[in-house]
Formats: C-alpha cells, structure tokens, sequence
C-alpha cells in the first residue's frame, strides 16, 4: 500500500502567525504531529507520505501515486479537506478523512469513501483492512469498538522524519489527552475524555531525542489542551525533561496549554521553568463571574483571575490567553469589561471569540433543546454565530468589533508588551542559529520600514532596563504583534463589517433574542 497523510489547509487565523512567519523565514506554524502519529501506527509494510497544505500546495501526481489518501483536520479546515478528499476520488483514489473534524461531524465530509473516528491507537485494523482489500464491503464510517479509549502509554514516537521540520516555525509533541474539567462550549472533553492519559516520561524523551536527532531546535509546543490535567503524573515527568534539557545543551524552548489555576502551584511552576518553559495558554474568556458559573468554567473562579496573571508572569511565563464574547450572561457592557481587564493584565496575545456551539458539546445539547441551533458549525469567529445569542446579534457584532479593534491598536498592544517586559522575570535561553538574521529582519521590516517603527524603538528602549536578557522577548513581542495587528485590521474588520451588512433587518421568530430557561 502506498498511503498520502494529507493535512489540510488552514484559513488565516490568529494561532497561524502568517503576517509574521517571513521574519523567521518559515512556512507554517506547527507541524501535523496528528499525521505523524497516526504514521507510526500503520502498517509497517506501508509506503508513506506526508503532505502539509500549509507549506506547500499538492499536485496532481503526488496524489496519483498513493492509493489510499488520508486527510486530517479540524472544523475550520473542513473547506480544504472537502476539497482535497474530492480530487481523491476524482483520480480514483480511497479517500479517507479523520480527525478532529469528522470525530464530531462524520456527515460533513460526503465525498470521502471512510469517515475515521476518534484516535487512533490499538484501532486502526478495521480501517487497514478496508483500503487493503477495496472490493470487501466495509462501513463507510468507522466507529472503532471496543470499551475505553486508548492507552497513550503504548503510542509510539510519531513519524517526524516525513515531515521537513525545517520549514515550521514551532515543532511539537504530545504528552496526554483529556481534561478533568467540565466546560460547557468545550469538545476537548467530548473527544479525549474527562480523566487525563499521559504518557510515560520514557515515551516523552524518546519524543524529544528523535526530534533532536533530526535536528529540530528551538520553540517546542506541548500541544496537551491542559497540560495540568493529571498533576502527579506531569510533576514526575518535568524532572526528567529538565534533565534531558541540561544533557543535551537546552535544545527547545518549551510552551503549553493548562488552566489557569496552574497559577496556585507553585512548585509545579517552578518545574516547568527549570525544563524550560517560557509560554503558556490559557483559556481565560471572560471577567464575567456570571458567565464563567454558567458555562461550567468554575477552576478560574478558584484565584483571582489577574492575580494568577501576574503570578505567572513574575515567575517567568508569558501567558498568551483567550477570551469569549456572547455568553447568556454577557450584557453589552461585557466588551468595556473585556478591554479594561484585558488591557491592565501582561497578556500581548489575546486571541478574543465570539462563543461557538461546537458540535457534540453540552453548549450545543443545551442550546439544541432550547431550539436554539442554527447546526453550522465550520469555526469561523467572524461570521454569525451558529446559534441565536441572547444578546442582540447585531450588537454582539457590532461590540466585538470595537472591541478587537481597541486591543489590536497598535499603541494597546504595544503597551501590553511593554508592561510584560516590565514585570516578567527574564529565563536566560541559548542563541538559536537564525537568531541574528531574525532580528536584523525584524529590525529593518517592524523598526525601520514599517508603519509601527516607533513603537518599536520604544520596546526596544524599555526592555534594555531589564539587561539584554529582554530584548530577544521584546523582538519576539513584536514580530507576533504583526501579524496580531495585521491579521485583525486587513482581514477581521473587514469580514466582521461583511457579517454586520449581510444581517438580516429582523430576526426570525423561531431565533429568540434572550435565552430559554433550561
């Protein structure tokens, strides 16, 4: 069997960085660890390929020699992975899709021969034997059975020598799956289960020593949804990677996702730094008391929100967060209250959404019971949202305009940068080949041509007071902030203006403006 891993293209979003990939001279941001892993667990006998849209676009012949296509991805990728699952077959190829994507709409991807669902670990056989022997009848959506989910204890080291890890600006490992939390609008806990799997701290070395081996250097995202989740487990595993880390001369700069009561551990902070952490995101999403009782989110209620912030940043970790718009509880005061708390915090990169109902979801049961459902999932934030909020649509659009617009100002981001610089504790970190002519890049592109040189030179100034230890963190601020500014100013604004004048005059009777009781 010849078999193309394809991962889909993703649209310009605030997690792609693409404004801001030139001064790194890279392709994509993250490589498709999904399509690595999922490599090391066929068949052997297997001839594989892996191919990222992201980086480069797939042409007819590299399809023409596979005989089974597989394509990953997730909602916001649907319209790329349709596409690709289509030539597939035009060729008459077996297409395939999996991930996130179809885990949770399996009806979204007609023209792919199997939908895969869920992980792939100890499950693949089904789906091996269909694309082998094509004339067998076979589902069409492969559901494995069986009890449980899988053992992440028997993964093995994802096939990262089929991907060129040289054109993605972060490398990127998995350490367990799952969240002990209970967050309404959250699919995480959907797919991957609410009692974290994690890893061995053997498998998480291996992990790291064979990306090394090929040479990966640099940012290194955890890319766990809460890396936290199981707390015994990770703390006996940070040891070992800081050992790992010293061993081998600090090769990765490491960053993550956890809640944010990560804040209240001091000594699980502590490890994190000392294995070389610097990064971590955190779901905030909202000032709103109200808002976080109702959607469940009840472990940022557990420390002052600002407070774990602050922590966390004088302890070394930049914390880059999102934040949610258009709970039942918001009110329209809840933009000022977003942009004041936001805009007094250390948080550069604040990734702000309008609430989505993601299928599968307990948002998306409770809203569907409530008749409230518009069933349109695709990911997109711009657009109106896929059910009918109990704030005036136009103005939660019209409100979350603003409010982007006011965080991305060049002069608010700046300003967030600046009081990060002023307060975090500055981790010492190697020289990176590509560093220098990084900065020069940035120097010439953001401090001298671009239309943001003075603030800039003003970053730069500040950070000095801190040592030479603040100013590659500054740079890289910087760099991040063009694509942040970019991004919401050339393309968000626009399509949120796009999204205001298509609204209809009225909303239809069976869209309530407030919420149905439960």
């Amino acid at each position: 069997m010849r078999a193309l891993l394809v991962q889909a293209e993703s649209p310009p979003t605030y997690w792609g960085y693409q404004y801001s990939l030139p001064y790194i001279r890279k392709s994509a941001t993250l490589p498709p660890l999904g399509l690595a892993t999922l490599a090391a667990l066929l068949p052997t006998s297997w001839e594989l390929r892996i191919h990222d849209l992201n980086v480069e676009p797939l042409s007819d012949d590299a399809i023409r020699w596979a005989d089974a296509v597989l394509v990953s991805g997730m909602l916001v990728q649907s319209a790329s992975m349709q596409e690709t699952l289509a030539r597939a077959r035009r060729l008459g190829k077996r297409a395939v899709a999996g991930g996130p994507g179809p885990t949770t709409s399996p009806d979204a991807y007609p023209e792919a021969h199997h939908v895969f669902l869920g992980e792939a670990e100890d499950r693949l056989s089904t789906l091996v034997r269909a694309l082998e022997s094509p004339d067998q009848p076979a589902p069409r959506v492969l559901s494995p059975a069986g009890e449980g989910r899988p053992d992440v204890t028997r993964s093995p080291v994802p096939r990262f020598d089929l991907v060129d890890l040289s054109r993605y600006a972060t490398l990127a490992i998995q350490v367990s799956r799952g969240c002990p939390f209970s967050c309404e609008f959250c699919d995480i806990i959907e797919v991957f289960g609410r009692v974290p799997r994690v890893k061995s701290a053997e498998q998480v070395v291996a992990e790291l020593e064979s990306l090394r081996a090929l040479g990966g250097r640099g940012p290194l995202f955890l890319v766990d949804d809460n890396f936290i989740g199981n707390r015994k487990a990770v703390a006996r595993i940070l040891p070992r990677i800081a050992a790992w880390q010293r061993e081998h001369g600090q090769p990765f700069d490491l960053l993550t996702e956890a809640s944010l009561d990560l804040a209240g551990e001091q000594e699980l902070v502590a490890s994190m730094i000392d294995a070389g952490f610097s990064a971590v995101f955190m779901g905030i999403e909202t000032p709103s008391t109200e808002a976080l009782l109702e959607t469940g989110k009840k472990q940022n209620l557990r420390m002052d929100q600002a407070e774990a912030v602050e922590r966390l940043t004088h302890a070394g970790l930049e914390v880059f967060a999102g934040f949610i718009v258009g709970f039942d509880a918001d009110n329209e005061d809840i933009f000022d209250r977003q942009r004041e708390f936001i805009s007094r915090l250390p948080i550069a990169r604040a990734m702000v959404g309008i609430l989505s109902a993601l299928p599968g979801t307990a948002l998306w049961r409770r809203l569907d019971r409530e008749g409230r459902l518009r069933r349109d999932a695709t990911g997109d934030q711009f657009g109106r949202p896929n059910f009918a909020p109990a704030m005036d649509e136009a103005a939660l659009l019209r409100g979350y305009r603003r409010l982007l617009a006011e965080l991305y100002e060049p002069s608010a981001y700046y300003a967030r940068c600046a009081r990060f610089v002023a307060e975090a504790k500055m981790l010492s970190a190697p020289l990176r080949p590509g560093s220098l002519m990084a900065l020069a890049r940035a120097v010439w592109g953001i401090g001298i041509a671009g239309p943001r040189r003075r603030h800039f030179w003003k970053l730069l100034a500040g950070s000095l007071r801190r040592g030479l230890g603040g100013i590659p963190r500054a740079v890289t601020l910087a760099v991040l902030g063009e694509h942040m500014v970019r991004y919401t100013n050339e393309v968000v604004l626009p399509r949120i203006d796009e999204t205001l004048a298509g609204l209809p005059a009225a909303l239809p009777a069976s869209e309530p403006r407030r919420a149905v009781a439960s």
